[in-house]
């Protein structure tokens, strides 16, 4: 990928099943460094690891029905650091629930499914041509 260092991924989900199954397709098709977390509140707590990529369910209520939702987590992410690239996941496939993502600044949306793995993947993927597209360009404007 961009670099030789390992991508810091975050998978938050509060299906423990899902995650652990992420972090096994994760773990087997890339070089990555993978931490989980059932909460949204365990996430904001651990933002100090400084993910590259966060991987965040929509829901988050299946542990505690007054934990936060994905859009909360989402809205305190990117108020603690808005350069985090954040990929909302759900098992909803509603346009409304998509584009509310987006306007929270969600860098791309997923509907869990068979094909949500390789989703991800090309999504991770992209994030880091971004990124490094973003500095090239960065570097140029420096110059000028």
């Amino acid at each position: 990928m961009a670099n030789e260092n390992k991508i810091k991924l975050f998978l938050v989900d509060d299906d423990a099943l899902y995650l652990k199954l992420m972090e096994i397709e994760f773990l087997e098709h890339g070089d990555f460094d993978i931490e989980t977390y059932p909460t949204g509140e365990l996430c904001i707590a651990n933002l100090s690891h400084n993910p590259d990529i966060i991987i965040l369910d929509y829901y988050l209520d299946g542990v505690n029905k007054n934990a936060m939702n994905g859009i909360e987590t989402l809205d305190k992410i990117k108020a603690a650091n808005p350069t985090i690239p954040v990929v909302m996941l759900s098992s909803q496939d509603k346009i409304d629930i998509a584009i509310s993502c987006m306007h929270h600044g969600a860098f791309d949306y997923v509907v869990k499914s068979e094909t949500a793995f390789m989703r991800l993947q090309k999504i991770i993927t992209a994030i880091f041509e971004f990124k490094k597209i973003e500095k090239q360009l960065n570097w140029y404007m420096e110059r000028m």
